[in-house]
């Protein structure tokens, strides 16, 4: 992989080899989006804090493992975003920065079009990977955090509520799987890399971990703490190939 070759490089000879680079192309936990609240128009605001968003964490750990190899973090993370919305953002955000990895994770709120949004989901993922391979970037796809299985019994009626009951609709009647399932057989036939986060959470809840309380808005945004999976596993991963 580029990313990983030319970080190998720079660590060696600091003096004379380029700065690896990696994007992060994504939705609101890319971005760094934890808590919400409501304004004083009624609408759903998001806390930002890209201090604790998973990519800076990801970069903590490579600067532990190689701290005389600085590398570039772009976060094209936009709350709200989507695979389609990716697509139509990445050569804007990503392309012209020729970032020598892109990390890729969307299905959150693509789920939240049912089954039947399944072909246009993966119809840009196919899209945004051929396009990154056709610019010289490496791709590899990140599965998202699992999303709430109930509403927590403390939220109060309203628009909050609301977000939070279709989202818990969505988990708990397997069309999240679907998403994420249809994801990565699309990437077995691009050969495009995965980092399975998604897998991990499921088997957490599986074991009895209330993963509800791993959800910093009590939806869908993981917690500080919780982006570490994503950092560790995301190091992990990149550095295997």
């Amino acid at each position: 992989m580029k990313f990983t070759d030319k970080l190998i490089s720079r660590a060696k000879d600091n003096w004379n080899q380029p700065t690896a680079s990696v994007a992060f192309l994504g939705d609101s936990v890319t971005q760094g989006c934890f808590e919400i609240y409501t304004d004083a128009n009624n609408e759903i605001v998001p806390v930002f804090d890209q201090s604790a968003a998973y990519e800076t964490d990801f970069a903590r750990i490579m600067s532990i493992l190689f701290p005389n190899a600085p590398i570039t973090i772009l976060n094209a993370g936009v709350s709200g975003s989507n695979a389609v919305h990716g697509l139509e953002r990445l050569k804007r955000d990503i392309l012209p920065m020729r970032p020598d990895l892109t990390v890729v994770c969307f299905a959150l709120n693509d789920s939240a079009n049912g089954m039947e949004g399944i072909p246009a989901y993966i119809s840009a993922l196919r899209e945004i990977f051929q396009s990154l391979r056709q610019n010289q970037t490496d791709a590899l796809f990140l599965t998202p955090n699992m999303m709430a299985t109930e509403v927590d019994c403390g939220m109060e009626p309203g628009v909050i509520h609301d977000a939070a009951a279709a989202c818990v609709n969505v988990q708990s009647t397997g069309v999240l799987d679907a998403y994420i399932s249809a994801a990565k057989s699309l990437c077995r036939d691009l050969s495009v890399p995965v980092c399975d986060c998604y897998n991990i959470w499921k088997k957490l809840n599986q074991m009895g971990v209330n993963t509800n309380a791993l959800l910093s808005n009590h939806i869908n945004h993981p917690t500080r703490e919780m982006n570490w999976l994503f950092a560790y596993e995301l190091s992990r991963a990149i550095l295997s190939l």
